[in-house]
């Protein structure tokens, strides 16, 4: 499973990029204002640190200015996936930019119907809102599972991206389910990290390493 970061702020993306786990990073425009920085400006600052994909978002509702905006975006570096909404305009532009040799990540999926429209229009990604769907009274891990399964009867290209993760339940279940890749916040990637085991684990060997009153260097 590929992990992207969802967030618009240099320093965490930084600091993932140094562990190499960090496959690609995701942007909306919420983030964007969230950083109170430049949307061009940051979004080539994050290019420059990531050598996977940059999903960078249109802000059109309609298809021309859609096709306009993605046209500006796509300048900033090789690696921007351009992010267009579930729409009927959104998926027109889906099309229109993949025959073009760009990457595009479809967002605000809701449903396996859905999905499979962006399938069909060529998506590299499809991002379906597990959190959201979670608070909707919906099971979000059962719609990635009808995806999965929608996808692989088919064999689309188009790969499961895994959004709103709230926790890393999240991630372990789509993991199971065989989602293509996961973004979340940077505080859940670093609680993949953690069990009070290994931290028991440490402290034990710390405390006996230090009894022997020995030094590495």
């Amino acid at each position: 499973m590929k992990f992207f970061v969802d967030t618009a702020e240099i320093d965490p993306i930084k600091e993932l990029a140094a562990t190499g786990l960090l496959d690609g990073v995701t942007t909306n425009p919420s983030l964007i204002h969230k950083s109170g920085r430049d949307f061009m400006e940051v979004t080539k600052e994050i290019c420059s640190i990531v050598d996977g994909p940059v999903s960078a978002e249109v802000v059109a509702l309609d298809h021309d200015t859609m096709m306009k905006e993605a046209e500006v975006l796509r300048k900033i570096a090789d690696n921007v996936c351009i992010k267009v909404p579930l729409t009927v305009d959104g998926l027109k532009t889906c099309k229109a930019l993949t025959e073009d040799g760009t990457m595009v990540n479809v967002t605000l999926c809701f449903s396996a119907n859905q999905a499979l429209l962006a399938a069909k229009a060529g998506a590299t990604f499809i991002s379906p809102f597990v959190g959201r769907h979670d608070d909707n009274g919906f099971d979000g891990m059962d719609l990635i599972r009808d995806i999965r399964l929608i996808y692989d009867n088919y064999l689309f290209d188009t790969e499961i991206l895994v959004a709103s993760v709230r926790h890393t339940n999240h991630v372990l279940e789509s993991a199971k389910i065989g989602a293509d890749v996961m973004t979340a916040p940077p505080k859940v990637i670093h609680a993949l990290f953690k069990h009070v085991l290994t931290d028991k684990g440490i402290e034990g060997f710390l405390k006996d390493w230090e009894a022997t009153g020995q030094s590495i260097i």
